[in-house]
């Protein structure tokens, strides 16, 4: 597994539009996605473990920003076959047993991660209520492990903002995780 950072925050670059299939077996697309004051756009997969270490404050966090008119969606896009663990029918399963409180879809393709510039899981891409990048950072101080449970939430305090004002934090520190394994 190759740990990769993610690069800074492209301000205002326009979230690109897409239409993948969810775990219920139903279509989605960005705009059916976003929230009264944006979304969080997140890929993740099943396997990595920077993403095991935050699923718990991922589900807590996009629970608490839903309240603030921000939605989340979460993307798969990793080569299936070579990563049985992030199969579709895994996906299911984790989003059942988790209850994930967002759309978790599947990129087979791949072309959703490449048109964002994804490059590892956990990715994130915050955007405000007209889909303009405001945020591209790490969730919190966890790496493949959670960090302590007082850390600060770095993810979570900047899409508030975002849900406030329309604008993400200057400063942001990048996400790292395992990179996106691409057919």
């Amino acid at each position: 597994m190759v740990s990769t950072e993610t690069p800074v925050c492209d301000f205002d670059t326009p979230a690109i539009s897409f239409r993948l299939k969810g775990v219920d077996n139903e279509e989605y697309t960005l705009n059916e996605c976003k929230g009264e004051n944006g979304l969080l756009v997140m890929f993740i997969c099943n396997h990595c473990p920077y993403v095991k270490a935050i699923t718990d404050r991922i589900i807590r966090d996009t629970k608490e920003l839903t309240t603030l008119g921000i939605n989340a969606v979460a993307i798969m896009s990793n080569d299936q076959k070579e990563y049985e663990e992030d199969s579709f029918e895994n996906m299911q399963k984790i989003a059942k047993e988790l209850g994930l409180p967002f759309p978790y879809l599947l990129d087979d393709t791949q072309e959703v991660a490449k048109a964002y510039g994804a490059v590892c899981t956990p990715d994130f891409f915050g955007y405000n209520s007209e889909l303009e990048l405001q945020y591209r950072g790490r969730f919190d101080a966890s790496r493949k492990e959670s960090a302590a449970s007082d850390v600060r939430r770095d993810l979570f305090e900047a899409m508030s903002q975002v849900a406030k004002t329309g604008k993400g934090p200057t400063d942001q520190i990048p996400s790292m995780g395992c990179s996106i394994k691409w057919l």
